[in-house]
């Protein structure tokens, strides 16, 4: 009998890793779908997708449903800005989420950093200047422990949009085009928020 009970409990347990290992690559797979969705729609599956994965790192799911507001926010504010805030306000909850169990992740604050300029930029913070200093600290952070980020190249360049400093922003960009294409890591999405004449 405990011979039987060990073997079922063995059978329990690696049905369950296998559908760990399962769930872990589906959120891979989709985290790459990033980059080439071009829709709201698409933007608002792939959230649901990623809010709903049962992953061993939730915090992950949560950061790629924070990206896929993100990008949608982006999306939105080139055709309604107006319409584009509930989609930031989603991604700055969930990306704050994910700042509480992963304070020093450089990705989260990356995307906490371009959240808040898309913020600043649609007039959602009251004060843009306490704003900006958010944004300054997120770079530090970032800056810190992946200096070489092609996210984070994108980040100093809007906001060096931001400030007036086209050149700055310009070298950046540059800096991030080249960062995409030597990067083979995931997360892999950020390509097209560089502009198409960079």
């Amino acid at each position: 009998m405990n011979k039987l009970l060990f073997i079922l409990s063995f059978f329990v347990t690696s049905l369950c890793v296998s559908a760990q290992a399962f769930t872990d690559k589906v959120l891979q797979q989709s985290a790459s779908q990033l980059n080439t969705i071009n829709t709201e729609g698409d933007y608002d599956k792939l959230f649901k997708k990623f809010t709903e994965t049962n992953t061993s790192e939730k915090w992950q799911a949560f950061y790629y449903a924070a990206a896929a507001m993100y990008l949608k926010g982006e999306l939105l504010s080139k055709k309604s800005p107006a319409s584009a805030s509930q989609a930031i306000t989603t991604a700055e909850k969930f990306a704050l989420g994910v700042s509480l169990s992963q304070p020093d992740n450089p990705e989260n604050n990356i995307l906490l950093g371009l959240i808040t300029l898309q913020s600043i930029q649609m007039d959602i913070y009251n004060d843009p200047a306490k704003a900006a200093q958010l944004v300054s600290a997120y770079i530090s952070k970032a800056e810190s422990t992946d200096p070489n980020n092609p996210r984070l190249a994108i980040l100093k360049a809007k906001s060096a949009e931001k400030s007036g400093n086209t050149t700055e922003a310009e070298t950046q960009y540059q800096k991030a085009a080249t960062g995409f294409t030597t990067l083979d890591s995931v997360p892999g999405w950020g390509k097209q928020l560089i502009p198409r004449n960079k």
